[in-house]
């Protein structure tokens, strides 16, 4: 017989986990494996499994090229892209390019070498296997959900995302996007392409009431075209024009109404909406819908309704739950099937010919706890699994290789353990994680009874056996003929009554108890069998003994103490083998890894009047590398066992022997459950943690015993010869299983048992929601270390010698870097809990307990002292219990022994340095002052011993309060010594303490809490903190200070000292507040000159503003700023700064000279108006009092141009308050300081200022139409210059000095003046032909000279045909 697989379900939310080839094979990704299928309309068959991946399969795709047909790709949460041959169920290239989760994969139909996947951070990865080369692509910033390689354009891929965008991009022009499709509102669930190129009018027939994205339907183009389909999470299928990337029609799922009521408000809650497009007829798409209905869709038919329902004809065809993966194959018959996985764990095949469902294939969906067949209906295997659904399977169906029938009403949680009925055919017991006792008629519609005793953990033992006192025995009508008997994970064995299951179950242990006599506690139950013939019950404990009792009063007629860890499995050999003797052995499995079977043969037959203790086994079975789980006797052989292991292995074994014949690797994981076949000899079906249920033949297996792992060398040793005596406390029980699948659960570690414990709970209970795939690294390997290869039905063995490229073993071996980091954190926190658990505490009393622990002897005589103390006058005044050697009966004696031994307890611990235990006596007999008075005097007060201070009387607590702060401040704790200051009400004391040690928050919190507002400790403190806070730098804690303690002038003065802009602003604030009017002045001053140098003239003209002293200096920063926004505009910065400069709205008048433009912002501005006499004459005064040293030639040309501003602005309010004497007297420095600022910027960028620009004679200005103000302007320099010869003579003699210049240099060199000088010389025939004899005839000459060879500037030759009207 070929073995049978039931296989772990699809995987859940995934866009292609599933896919077919041309062959009619079906692959689908279950957990961390690929499972194959062959595809036919009458049954499956199942190939095997591809198994490489450490987490969850995502995606799965065959390559559909002839020739590479048996090629697949797979993708997983593990990080790779892996590529399989079915047929070798080989790797045979893998790449990990990818850093985020892959969310989606696809083969390309065109390219037979190109696999497409995309991640959830955005990337698509186009792979060419052969030659192992990636490019990576990034479309969008989006999380990818989907996407299909196009069937008609080789370098086209459709990528669906998480909200709704759908683009297709060209993969040979970098991911170049073609087409952004619009339309979904929620997830892409699936995109498939239309199979053909169809004309673009094959849809025109549609009805009105569909249009497409962007408008009406596509019409009047004849060519051919690629249409995409996509459903969404909004409830919508949309056909795309690929070609146009445009809409072309929109279909909204039907809300369909179930037999037996309306549609479930909760269903559409979940969807998911995957769409297939049918590879014969381009007209028809197939979708999903809200409950697990499969739809066809015909595209060209008119109408609302263009949807057939699959599976109408007959009920229950339909998936009870939504459907993930759709994919279809097409047979030689010219039949179309189509292939559907679905959350309610079944694959279904259906016939697209007649919309009927042809086969089911059940699947599972978290761990396989428990396998039982019937002994009624031979061959029909019940299985618990972790899924909550208990699956029935005929295992002997004629008609079906998977005639499973699923139980899930009433069950809700993980089913744990299964039995079924001795007699009736359809009863079935089952038991729950949750504690669950039921019983289910499995050919009946109507949910299982349930006991209404529920187990307080999970349950693990069901057997059903003869009832037990005081549940009436007969059968006769009176009482049931059987009981159900459970064993839980508190350690109790319940008995329910199977005609009245909501009667109250009885503990056995009550029975127990009266039958034997027994007073002390029992241990936790873990395990129980009956013998066949129902007279002889076994029952397996958590200590590790196995107790035997006699049917119907439970006498116990043996305990078997071999175990000494948890028994989790015994069983009686069947009664009906050639040799009768035989059914008295009893197998049994426990945490320890060993199998001990025992002979009770002499027991049972002659039972003893007192129990017997067994302590030798009949056969030992050593082999197995970690816990056994299960046991199952051939029913076929003398004498053969079966054993399930966490090792991952079954083995069978000849037990008479002590041999090893078979062992069983198949299980990619630990096994919970193993059953021989009632019909078959040679087959045995296991189940385990790896989701699966597997049938596998004993004699076609290639190893004999069990993978040899680190503890195999440990377990030789315990064999029974070196058994260990039982250990007293017992240990914690480990539970059966846990699961996990994906999503809303997480696998345990590999090194912890998924059974854990007993007699705890299940790790994490399993959501209706797929169980979390991910499966722990080295659970997919043997103990030894080797990597689990793929693994087939035809061979079930582990395929260790493959001959397989190097490459290949290095893939296969190779484990995510994630892995060893993750095994690392879970072992050092395995090792944080360790070290967090708590220690014993030290013994109090230790002489006494040391001399309890003497010798019997002594002991015996401590025993006759006492009662001589107790008892005998004559002995009292030769004892001393309390003391030396009788110290430890100073516990049982009077009060004075008592005392004695505190004392000499004390004295110990003082010595020993525990001095906080000699102090704990000595307030154990109520001594308080003793013990304050010893603690001060060895400096070990604490605050347990100050909080009994009290109760010794006032003077004492006080005296105590004081030493212990004493203590505090020698330990440096000088705000807790002041905190038990307060305590006493020394307020001062505690201030000053705090004080002294510079803690003056501290200290300046309880002066202000406890101290009135006027105590000059206050002032005294904030002076002393300010203090301390200026030296250490601190000036803002500091400048607090001294505002509390009435010192606002140091304040403002600590602020300032940072000296940076913030810190002079809030200083002459500050200063201004408190009404050091002077000081914030020059605060004030000082931050506007610092924002002058970063160039934000907004922020000076504000600091200055409210300080209206400073009005002359605000003056001089406007003037400022409109002549540096004048050189600013001509591309001329007399320096840099990193800021930006911050212009006011009036700057911008650049239309005007200077001055005039000066005069008018003064005027607008600040209010300076020739009206307003008495504010001009404070600005002009303020101006006057101003003084700036002479510049040098360091001196920089931000200061130079603040003196020039300077300069000009007092001249300036010269001309407004009409005192030209003095305006003539300033304005030649102004020039003086603007030929000084031309020339030390000669090395940098030329500036263009000369004595003209200062006057705003500049050639900006020299080229408008204002000749008025030109004349006026050279009308004033004449007068002053015709009034101040000396100033004259020093303009001529700048004049000879750089013709002089001039002269000396060679003949090659030919000199351009700056523009200053000529416009100088204008300045100077201006004057001579206004005042002839004032200007040199020589002085004139040159200058006209110097006018005429360089002034070729346009407004230099106007203004010199004005001034010497004959030059040309």
């Amino acid at each position: 017989m070929p073995g049978k697989l039931l296989t772990p379900s699809p995987n859940w939310y995934c866009s292609r986990c599933s896919d077919t080839n041309p062959r009619g094979i079906l692959g689908f990704g279950a957990k961390n494996s690929i499972f194959l299928l062959e595809v036919s309309p009458g049954q499956p068959l199942i190939l095997g499994e591809l198994a490489g991946h450490t987490e969850r399969v995502t995606g799965f795709t065959f390559c559909q090229h002839l020739g590479l047909v048996d090629i697949c790709a797979s993708a997983s949460d593990d990080g790779t892209v892996k590529v399989w041959d079915i047929q070798t169920k080989n790797v045979l290239q893998e790449h990990s390019a990818h850093q985020s989760p892959i969310t989606a994969v696809h083969w390309s139909p065109l390219k037979k070498e190109l696999v497409v996947s995309g991640d959830e951070k955005g990337i698509v990865i186009c792979w060419w296997y052969n030659r192992n080369d990636t490019h990576h692509f990034f479309p969008e910033p989006r999380t990818i959900f989907c996407l299909s390689c196009s069937p008609h354009n080789e370098d086209q891929v459709a990528v669906g995302y998480k909200d709704g965008m759908i683009v297709i991009i060209d993969i040979n022009r970098k991911g170049e996007v073609i087409h952004r499709l619009r339309g979904h509102d929620g997830e892409i669930h699936f995109l498939s392409w239309c199979p053909q190129l169809c004309e673009s009018q094959f849809l025109s027939d549609a009805t009105s009431d569909t249009l497409g994205l962007n408008g009406e339907l596509m019409k009047g183009d004849t060519a051919k075209d690629c249409f995409l389909a996509s459903g969404s999470r909004d409830q919508t299928i949309r056909i795309w024009n690929a070609t146009k990337g445009k809409g072309v029609i929109t279909l909204k799922l039907p809300s369909l109404k179930r037999r037996g009521g309306g549609t479930d408000a909760g269903i559409k809650e979940r969807i998911w909406l995957t769409v297939h497009w049918s590879r014969s007829c381009p007209t028809q798409l197939l979708s999903s819908c809200f409950g697990g209905e499969l739809l066809l869709w015909d595209l060209t038919k008119t109408g609302k309704q263009k949807w057939t329902l699959l599976g109408s004809s007959s009920e229950g065809q339909n998936h009870s739950r939504i459907i993930f993966n759709l994919s279809s194959v097409s047979l030689q018959d010219n039949c179309e099937l189509l292939l559907s996985t679905s959350m309610d764990r079944d694959v279904k095949c259906w016939d697209l010919n007649t919309l009927d469902c042809c086969w089911t294939q059940p699947t599972l969906g978290g761990f396989v706890y428990s396998l039982a067949f019937s002994p009624v209906n031979i061959g029909s295997l019940a299985i618990g699994v972790g899924d909550s659904m208990i699956r029935v399977w005929d295992t002997l169906s004629l008609q079906r290789a998977y005639d499973i029938k699923t139980l899930w009403q009433g069950i809700k949680s993980k089913v744990t353990a299964l039995c079924w009925h001795p007699t009736k055919e359809s009863s079935l017991a089952f038991g729950t994680e949750d504690g669950k006792v039921g019983i289910y008629e499995i050919y009946s519609n109507k949910p299982p009874q349930i006991s209404s005793s529920y187990h307080r953990k999970t349950v693990y033992a069901l057997a059903w056996g003869p009832p037990l006192p005081p549940m009436a025995n007969g059968g006769d009508g009176d009482g049931p003929g059987v009981s159900l008997y459970s064993c839980a994970g508190e350690g109790i064995i319940l008995q329910h009554n199977p005609w009245k299951l909501t009667a109250d179950a009885q503990d056995i242990n009550r029975l127990i108890r009266e039958t034997n006599g027994i007073k002390h506690k029992l241990p936790g139950r873990s395990e129980l069998n009956w013998k066949p013939d129902g007279k002889v019950l076994a029952i397996g404990n958590d200590d590790g003994s196995i107790e035997i009792f006699q049917a119907p009063h439970l006498k116990l007629l043996c305990t078997i103490q071999m175990h000494h860890k948890l028994v989790n499995a015994i069983r009686w050999h069947h009664p009906h083998g050639t040799q009768p003797e035989l059914s008295s052995l009893i197998a049994s499995g426990s945490n320890n890894a060993i199998i001990y079977v025992h002979n009770l043969k002499t027991v049972l037959e002659s039972p003893p009047d007192t129990p017997i203790t067994v302590t030798e086994p009949y056969r030992t079975l050593p082999g197995h590398t970690a816990k056994i789980t299960s046991l199952a006797w051939s029913p076929h052989h003398d004498g053969r066992l079966v054993s399930a292991c966490y090792d991952g292995t079954a083995q069978v074994w000849d037990v008479l022997k002590e041999e090893p014949l078979s062992n069983y690797r198949g299980h990619i994981g630990r096994l919970l459950g193993v059953q021989w076949s009632p019909v078959d000899s040679d087959c045995v079906w296991t189940g385990g943690d790896d989701f699966t249920v597997r049938q596998w033949e004993v004699s076609k297996q290639e190893h004999t015993r069990p993978p040899k792992g680190k503890k195999s060398f440990e377990f030789e040793k315990k064999r029974p010869n070196c058994a260990k005596p039982k250990s007293k406390k017992a240990r914690k029980r480990t539970e059966k299983g846990s699961v996990g699948q994906d999503g809303e659960e997480t696998r345990e570690n590999s090194t912890q048992s998924v059974a854990g414990s007993r007699n705890s709970s299940a790790d994490q209970a399993e959501e209706e929601e797929e169980e979390d795939c991910r499966d722990d690294t080295e659970m997919a390997k043997l103990s030894n270390g080797t990597s689990r290869t793929p693994v087939s039905l035809n061979e079930p063995r582990a395929l260790e010698n493959t001959d397989l490229p190097n490459s290949l073993h290095t893939n296969l071996s190779q484990t995510p870097q994630g892995k060893p980091d993750r095994l690392k954190d879970e072992r050092r926190r395995e090792r944080a809990e360790v070290a967090m658990k708590k220690k014993k505490g030290r013994s109090v009393l230790p002489l006494s307990t040391i001399n309890d622990h003497r010798s019997k002897e002594e002991l015996l005589s401590d025993c006759v002292n006492l009662a001589n103390i107790l008892y005998s006058k004559e002995s009292e005044s030769q004892s001393r219990p309390g003391s030396g050697a009788e110290i430890q009966l100073g516990l049982y004696a009077d009060r004075a022994a008592l005392y004695r031994m505190f004392k000499e307890e004390g004295q110990n611990h003082l010595e020993a340095g525990h001095s906080e235990i000699c102090y704990q006596l000595m307030l154990w007999k109520g001594d308080i002052g003793g013990a304050l008075e010893l603690a001060t005097e060895r400096g070990e007060l604490n605050d347990t011993l100050v909080a009994m201070a009290p109760m010794a009387g006032h003077t004492v607590w006080v005296r105590t309060v004081e030493a212990f702060s004493k203590q505090l401040c020698f330990q440096e704790q000088y705000v807790k010594a002041a905190t038990y200051l307060l305590y006493i009400h020394k307020v001062y004391e505690a201030v000053k303490l705090l004080q002294s040690h510079q803690l003056f928050r501290e200290a300046i919190a309880i002066a202000k809490a406890r101290l009135q507002p006027d105590d000059p400790l206050l002032k005294e403190l904030y002076t002393n903190c300010a203090g301390v806070m200026e030296k250490d730098g601190h000036y803002t804690i500091a400048a607090k200070c001294y505002l509390t303690a009435q010192s606002p002038y140091d304040a403002a003065k600590i602020l300032a000292r940072k000296g940076d802009i913030p810190s002079l602003r809030a200083a002459a604030t500050v200063a201004s507040i408190v009404g050091e009017q002077e000081l914030s002045s020059l605060f004030s001053s000082r931050c506007s000159l610092d924002l002058l140098a970063q160039r934000d003239w907004q922020a000076a003209q504000d600091v200055l503003r409210p300080q209206e002293v400073l009005l002359g200096q605000r003056l001089v920063l406007c003037t400022y700023e409109l002549l540096y926004r004048y050189l600013a505009d001509g591309n001329l910065t007399l320096w840099k700064s990193m800021n930006a400069p911050c212009y006011h709205d009036w700057t911008l008048r650049s239309d005007e000279p200077l001055i005039r433009s000066v005069i008018a912002i003064w005027q607008s501005e600040f209010g300076i108006t020739p009206a307003n006499t008495e504010r001009l004459k404070t600005g002009h005064q303020q101006l006057r009092m101003t003084e700036h040293p002479a510049a040098s030639p360091n001196t920089s040309p931000r200061l130079l141009m603040l003196y020039l501003a300077h300069d000009l602005s007092v001249a300036i309010a010269c001309s407004l308050l009409s005192d030209w004497t003095q305006m003539t007297t300033d304005l030649p420095g102004v020039a003086k300081k603007a030929c000084r600022l031309r020339r030390i910027s000669k090395s940098g960028p030329r500036c263009g200022l000369g004595a003209g620009k200062g006057l705003g004679l500049h050639s900006a200005t020299l080229q408008g139409d204002d000749r008025a103000t030109i004349k006026t302007s050279l009308f004033s320099v004449s007068c002053t210059h015709s009034k101040e010869t000396s100033s004259m003579t020093t303009l001529m003699g700048q004049l000879r000095d750089i013709t002089q210049q001039q002269s000396e240099l060679p003949e090659t060199v030919t000199l351009h003046p700056f523009p200053d000088v000529v416009e100088s010389s204008l300045v100077l025939l201006s004057i001579s032909s206004l005042v002839p004899s004032i200007v040199p005839s020589e002085i004139r000459n040159q200058a006209a000279t110097l006018v005429q060879t360089y002034g070729t500037a346009r407004p230099y030759q106007r203004a010199a045909q004005r001034i010497l009207p004959g030059t040309a």
